[in-house]
């Protein structure tokens, strides 16, 4: 299958992608809301960091899922569809392991964590209790559904994805629903109707595999040197992954622990609002991650290579144009958004997409890594290095520094992770530090400063309302969209997007 073939696939995949973000995008901006308002801002902040008790087990499925669709892609880029079985069936007999093994920790370790060490008031301890157990139903259910969505995305069917998507949408606007004329603990009702979605996607994702994949059919194989392959793989990812997810929801832990429930409700909202703009790198991702890991898989380095550089600057055009108003306008935001404005909501909101700007580089040079199987050394340097961030981090705490230093912690974290991933590639798939410093980090830091530094000081000149907002978010993502073309673009992929658009207009005429 050709070049061409690939990236028109691509961008198909990306429109049911953006699609879906777009549908979801506008519902959680609805639900958010309507749920921070029924939860109040004590119940809306211990939510996040109880069900994030469960999410520090979840480097485990984010690895897996990581392994199990780059050895899916790898076995349908070689066209292999006896071994793409194979190793479907010993991918799941590892995540039934997997679940056992999670369910064991958060039993033990993680219920004695949430009783004795979080900062919990005590009227709220038993409804957080039933939140936890509902986390942990959610996330064993999500671990065994992995598999079945990895195969899905190494297969490039994003459309049923994106399908999902719309089902989730209305799930989520029926909670909001329920949890205004349900008499009961809304906590507790909260936690137990997201349960009943991630059940309901499960499922789905299960059935649509059965259909649509022959290989799905699970069988118990017992083929040591593959169990050993892709355990060695997952391991090493498991270090990584652990240490990345350490990063984010140690924080939290942390926030709770030195500055209490409100803080984890500020940060919470700044995650909702981060992860919105991020759908569109996610999205982007989604399209491009099983075509790097075929092309790898078929020694075609020189596309895969242009492909991750595409790739990482696309996504930080995406989340810039996205991501300047919000940056500029954060108060009003949350303000017209939530009613009220929480003390270090504003800055939590900043400093949170400056670094999510940062990692949308490093994202597809984290699937190139992925792509070559040789993971032990990256993983023991970055992973290493992200596990800093948490004594880093309690150590500013304990001194008496205020709460924003443990998201400054991780910003320069990320920073420092993206220059070790270009030395790491560079042995890996040989790929041109010099040249993707030149197309990929300078053209995105023209493009952001002179993209920002104008809107900053044009803020001014518009009204502080929604007429305000909606006009000044125009003109930004016009302005952005502009200055993109202008310096953004190599001459190549100027040319790539003017036979698009003219392809478009006269495939209309």
């Amino acid at each position: 299958m050709g070049v061409a073939s690939n990236n028109k696939r691509i961008l198909l995949n990306t429109f049911y992608l953006y699609g879906r973000m777009l549908l979801l995008m506008l519902v959680s901006l609805f639900t958010v809301r309507e749920i921070f308002n029924a939860l109040g801002v004590v119940d809306y902040g211990l939510y996040n960091v109880v069900a994030g008790i469960v999410v520090l087990f979840s480097f485990l499925s984010n690895t897996m899922l990581g392994a199990s669709q780059r050895f899916f892609s790898y076995d349908i880029g070689k066209n292999d569809i006896v071994k793409l079985k194979r190793t479907f069936s010993v991918t799941l007999s590892i995540y039934f392991f997997i679940a056992f093994v999670v369910l064991i920790l958060a039993e033990t370790l993680g219920v004695w964590f949430l009783n004795h060490k979080m900062n919990i008031p005590e009227n709220r301890l038993y409804a957080s209790n039933w939140v936890y157990q509902f986390s942990i139903i959610s996330f064993i259910v999500s671990i065994l559904t992995i598999p079945y969505t990895a195969l899905l995305v190494a297969h490039e069917k994003l459309k049923f994805y994106a399908y999902l998507g719309i089902l989730e949408a209305i799930l989520k606007l029926l909670i909001v629903y329920l949890l205004l004329i349900v008499a009961m603990d809304r906590l507790i009702l909260y936690g137990g109707l997201l349960l009943g979605v991630t059940l309901i996607n499960s499922l789905i994702y299960f059935l649509i595999c059965k259909k649509k994949f022959p290989e799905s059919n699970y069988s118990f194989i017992w083929d040591k040197e593959y169990f050993k392959e892709l355990l060695s793989f997952s391991g090493w990812n498991l270090f990584g992954a652990f240490a990345g997810v350490l990063n984010n929801q140690g924080i939290n832990i942390l926030l709770n622990m030195f500055f209490g429930a409100v803080l984890n409700s500020a940060r919470a909202i700044a995650i909702q609002i981060n992860s919105v703009l991020n759908l569109f790198v996610s999205n982007l991702m989604l399209s491009v991650r099983p075509q790097i890991t075929k092309y790898y898989a078929q020694d075609d380095r020189n596309n895969m290579l242009k492909l991750v550089f595409q790739s990482s600057k696309i996504g930080f055009y995406l989340l810039t144009f996205l991501s300047i108003p919000i940056l500029l306008n954060a108060e009003l935001i949350i303000k017209l958004w939530l009613g009220n404005v929480q003390e270090y909501v504003v800055l939590f909101v900043r400093i949170t997409i400056l670094t999510t700007l940062i990692d949308s580089i490093s994202y597809p040079l984290m699937t190139a890594a992925q792509a070559t199987g040789n993971v032990k050394r990256y993983q023991i340097i970055v992973g290493g290095f992200l596990l800093l961030n948490v004594p880093v981090t309690y150590t500013f705490y304990k001194i008496g520094y205020p709460p924003e230093y443990g998201l400054y912690v991780i910003m320069v974290t990320s920073t420092i992770c993206l220059f070790f991933r270009l030395v790491l590639l560079k042995s890996l798939i040989s790929l041109p530090i010099l040249t993707f410093a030149k197309e990929v980090l300078l053209r995105c830091l023209l493009v952001f400063t002179f993209v920002s530094l104008p809107l900053l000081y044009f803020k001014n000149y518009f009204s502080d309302n929604v007429i305000g907002l909606f006009s000044f978010s125009f003109v930004a993502i016009l302005f952005s969209i502009f200055i993109i073309l202008l310096m953004g673009l190599s001459s190549d992929e100027k040319n790539i997007l003017i036979n698009v658009v003219k392809s478009k207009i006269l495939k209309k005429v």
